[in-house]
C-alpha cells in the first residue's frame, strides 16, 4: 500500500491541460505535508498554498476542505488569472442588474456560491491591485457588495488561496498588497516539486496507467526496468500533470504490454538544467549586457525604441514559454492580466 490517494470527484470531466488530477502521499516528504493537512483542516483559518504549476495545489485544497467541519457545504474553485480585470469583481463579488453594460440580470459571486463552505482562490497573485483592496476587506468585514448595491451581505466563507509564484517579490516590487498577503499567510503550504518527492512517482504512474487502461481498453502493463529508470531521473518540471500526460500519451502509442522508455518520449532535459533554469530566476542585472545594447540603439536613434522593447520582450517570454501566459507573466515577474492585455495590444492573441 503506497499512501493516501487524492482525486477530483469526477476525475473524467478534468481536463488533462489544466491542473492535476492526483495526489498521493507515499514519499516520506508528502507524508509529513498530510500530517500538516490534517492538522489545520479541522479550524476556519485562511490557508496559502504556494507550490509549482501541476503539483496538485487544488487537490490540497479539496483535502483541507473534506476533513473540516465545512465538508457537508459547497466548495468553489476559481482561477483568478483566467478574467480580465474588468470582469475579475464581478465574478468574486456579483453583481446588480444594470450595474454596467451588458449585466441584465442580477448574478452572485464566487463567494456567495461558497457561502458555508470553502472558496479556493487559485493563482491570487494574477488579482488587479484594485481588487486587492476589495477582497482584504471582504476578509476583514466577512461580508460582501455586489457591484451596483449599496447593501452588504454577510458571508461565512473559509478562504485557501494558491500561487506559483513568490507573492512576497510581488510584494516587494508593488503587485502584491503587504497587508492582503499577511491575511492570507495564516497557515502556509509548501507543495513540493515532483522531482523531490521521487517516492511518489511510481505510485502515481500505476494509478495513471490503472486509469488510463480502463479507459482506453488496454492490456495490463508492465514497466520496463529502463523505463522505471528513466520515470525516476527525469526531472519533471511539468510535475503530476506532465507525468499523467506522459502515461497517457504511452499507452496511446504502445503495441504491446511492456510500456519502453521510447514510449514516454521524454525530451532530452537533465535535472542540472532544471536547476539551472531556477538560479536563472535569480538575475544578475550588474553583468547584463542590456546597457550596451542600450546606448548603442541610443546612438543610432532608434525610432519608437520603447515599443520595439516591450514587443521583444513579451513576444520572445510567451514563445519560450511554449505560449503558455501563466508560465510567460511568471517569467517576466508581471501578472497573467498585464501580460494578456500586452499580447492584445500587440496583436499577438484576439
Amino acid at each position: 500500500m503506497y499512501g493516501k490517494l487524492i482525486t477530483f470527484p469526477n476525475p473524467q470531466q478534468i481536463s488533462l491541460s489544466i491542473r492535476a488530477s492526483a495526489l498521493i502521499f507515499a514519499d516520506p516528504e508528502s507524508q509529513k505535508l498530510l500530517a500538516l493537512l490534517d492538522r489545520i483542516a479541522p479550524s476556519n483559518a485562511t490557508a496559502y498554498i504556494r507550490g509549482d504549476t501541476g503539483t496538485g495545489k487544488e487537490l490540497v485544497a479539496r483535502h483541507i476542505h473534506s476533513m473540516s467541519s465545512r465538508r457537508d457545504g459547497p466548495f468553489a474553485a476559481i482561477n483568478c488569472g483566467a478574467f480580465s480585470e474588468t470582469l475579475v469583481e464581478s465574478e468574486l463579488f456579483g453583481h446588480e442588474r444594470g450595474a454596467f453594460t451588458g449585466a441584465v440580470t442580477s448574478k452572485i459571486g464566487w463567494f456567495e456560491s461558497a457561502n458555508g463552505g470553502t472558496l479556493f482562490l487559485d493563482e491570487i497573485g494574477d488579482l488587479p491591485l484594485s481588487t486587492q483592496v476589495k477582497l482584504l476587506r471582504v476578509l476583514q468585514e466577512r461580508e460582501i457588495v455586489r457591484i451596483g448595491s449599496r447593501k452588504p451581505t454577510p458571508i461565512d466563507v473559509r478562504l485557501i488561496a494558491a500561487t506559483n509564484v513568490d507573492l512576497e517579490e510581488a510584494v516587494r516590487a508593488g503587485r502584491f498588497r503587504e497587508d492582503l498577503y499577511y491575511r492570507i499567510n495564516v497557515v502556509p503550504v509548501q507543495l513540493a516539486p515532483l522531482r523531490e518527492r521521487q517516492g511518489d512517482i511510481l505510485p502515481l504512474v500505476e494509478h495513471f496507467i490503472a486509469v488510463y487502461k480502463d479507459r482506453l481498453h488496454t492490456a495490463q502493463m508492465k514497466l520496463h526496468p529502463d523505463t522505471l529508470s528513466l520515470l525516476h531521473e527525469y526531472p519533471w518540471p511539468g510535475n503530476i500533470r506532465e507525468l499523467e500526460n506522459t502515461i497517457h500519451r504511452a499507452l496511446l502509442v504502445c503495441d504491446g504490454n511492456v510500456l519502453l522508455p521510447g514510449h514516454l518520449n521524454l525530451p532530452h532535459i537533465k535535472a542540472e538544467a532544471v536547476k539551472l533554469t531556477e538560479e536563472s530566476r535569480r538575475f544578475n542585472f550588474e553583468n547584463c549586457p542590456l546597457e550596451k545594447i542600450f546606448a548603442q540603439m541610443f546612438d543610432k536613434e532608434h525610432a519608437e525604441l520603447h515599443d520595439f522593447v516591450m514587443h521583444k520582450l513579451i513576444v520572445q517570454a510567451y514563445e519560450h514559454s511554449n505560449m503558455n501566459q501563466v508560465q510567460a507573466a511568471k517569467l517576466l515577474g508581471i501578472s497573467r492580466n498585464v501580460l494578456r492585455t500586452q499580447l492584445k495590444n500587440f496583436g499577438i492573441i484576439d
